[in-house]
């Protein structure tokens, strides 16, 4: 029997000190088998994934997303994801943890923001200068996985915040948002995932962060292009298909989790959302 999602945790047996770790995808494949690999996991660090020759798939969060040289992916913490078949591609693949980087490049790179779009379009110039960050990131590494020194620990972070901060500034399939309603939106959007299994209502978040729910809806609307109440219900929606599709919790449990107050509120929510009922939908999700 399955519980909650697992929870996969950032390898600081492996020495590394400044909470950054860069490895080939061979040396993933020895490192974790095919079985392995095919199941879902909820790790509590970032992955990002350069692919240099092959291609694959990678589902976050029920989107399977392609991967080809040129296409980067940043998974975040707490996202659920697989992977593909990795037997016939090569690349280069980034662990770190969420703490690695200073508050101020966080913002920047919108290191918490999981409704970023999973995958970043790279030209060949900007693949060219990335590879080069990231090889000098993987020597750093290699150099000091021991190191505990805050100048060794500073190099190696000051290598991942180039590399992420020139990531988060690469093409994705959607369009920016205006600058004042991004920092409207990401004050929102944090304060949804703080909050989403308290309360589902616009007004409530309005109160919170000093602002009118059409300012939130209109911000929303540009930065996610649906309106706030349809951001939170996604949010909401999401962590149910999550919990349904990767653990063994009953509707009632997931209901509790989510702050509904019964499993039949829930049902009818989900169902008002998907079509099917969470039953209906986590049996579809196992039998594929």
């Amino acid at each position: 029997m399955r519980g909650s999602i697992p929870e996969i945790g950032f390898r600081r047996d492996a020495g590394h000190e400044s909470g950054v770790e860069v490895l080939s995808l061979a040396e993933f494949r020895r490192r974790v088998d095919a079985p392995h690999r095919a199941q879902a996991r909820r790790p509590a660090f970032h992955h990002v994934v350069s692919i240099t020759s092959g291609a694959t798939t990678h589902m976050v969060d029920f989107d399977e997303h392609r991967l080809v040289p040129g296409r980067w992916l940043w998974v975040r913490p707490h996202q659920v994801h697989r992977w593909g078949g990795l037997d016939r591609v090569e690349g280069t693949l980034v662990l770190f943890e969420p703490d690695a980087l200073d508050a101020a490049t966080s913002l920047l790179a919108l290191l918490d923001d999981v409704f970023c779009p999973p995958v970043r379009r790279v030209d060949r110039r900007e693949h060219s200068s990335l590879d080069g960050i990231v090889a000098s990131l993987a020597a750093a590494t290699r150099a000091r996985a021991t190191a505990t020194t805050p100048t060794d620990v500073a190099v190696v972070r000051h290598l991942l915040a180039a590399l992420v901060l020139r990531l988060a500034q690469a093409p994705t399939d959607a369009e920016p948002a205006p600058a004042s309603d991004r920092r409207t939106f990401v004050e929102f959007r944090a304060a949804v995932e703080e909050d989403y299994t308290r309360t589902r209502q616009v007004d409530d978040y309005g109160r919170r962060l000093g602002w009118s729910s059409r300012t939130l809806s209109r911000a929303t609307m540009a930065a996610a292009g649906v309106n706030a109440k349809e951001f939170i219900d996604r949010r909401v929606t999401l962590e149910a298909k999550r919990s349904l599709a990767h653990s063994d919790l009953t509707a009632a449990q997931i209901a509790s989790a989510l702050g509904f107050d019964s499993a039949s509120n829930f049902g009818k929510f989900f169902r008002h959302r998907e079509g099917m009922t969470p039953l209906a939908f986590r049996a579809a999700q196992r039998g594929r």
